[in-house]
């Protein structure tokens, strides 16, 4: 096992996107997979993927269904030719940040790219959902990247290569609707019928049309 495999409680905070006294708790109650090295908490990254994999897994209350025609639009759905996730992630990234609701562009971009540095945000089924929350952006806002070539280095769990990217931004406000989104995609995306479809769609709008079709949560 290498150094990169153990993380440490401002790591995991820092992919998270939570306090790390939040962690720390987490870890006291046992809610988070975690072990002490002496007095230490240390956690390993593939518990922890796993453990948010399976959070995102839940299903999210219907009290506040994901209206995914309020957060996309067809302008938000690109065709990616990427073998790299650091090109596919950049290219997103950069149709993202055209969305009014993001005001720093080279923010969105860095925090993108230094978030799946620390963690894979690919959850296997070719699919991937990289997201952040800034204080820049003020309005959750995504993209859809439909990728026509296999990207060989996201690390998934399952190591399918990814191919269906869905780009979150929230601002850090929003942290309730922000999980609910990450776990609406997820969810939506076990469909292989809808994974298909998308992967086979020759237009954004097309594209468009099949994921404002999906039913509230």
């Amino acid at each position: 096992m290498t150094d990169g495999d153990i993380l440490t409680i401002e790591e995991v905070a820092k992919y998270l996107r939570v306090s790390e006294r939040t962690v720390y708790d987490w870890a006291q109650k046992g809610e988070i997979p975690a072990g002490k090295i002496g007095a230490i908490w240390r956690f390993k990254r593939i518990d922890i993927e796993r453990w948010v994999n399976d959070r995102l897994s839940a299903k999210p209350p219907k009290s506040d269904a994901v209206h995914v025609e309020a957060i996309i639009s067809p302008d938000r759905i690109i065709f990616l030719d990427y073998s790299t996730k650091r090109d596919a992630l950049s290219a997103l990234a950069d149709n993202l940040a055209l969305a009014p609701q993001v005001k720093n562009r080279q923010e969105l971009i860095a925090e993108i790219v230094k978030r799946e540095e620390l963690m894979s945000t690919a959850i296997g089924r070719g699919i991937a959902i990289p997201h952040v929350r800034l204080a820049s952006v003020t309005d959750l806002v995504a993209s859809v990247g439909i990728s026509r070539t296999d990207i060989i280095d996201f690390q998934a769990l399952d190591d399918e290569p990814v191919r269906l990217l869905f780009m979150i931004a929230a601002c850090y406000n929003q942290h309730t609707y922000y999980l609910q989104t990450l776990s609406f995609f997820s969810n939506r995306f076990k469909d292989k019928r809808l994974r298909d479809e998308l992967l086979a769609t020759e237009t954004t709008r097309q594209a468009y049309a099949l994921l404002t079709a999906i039913p509230p949560a």
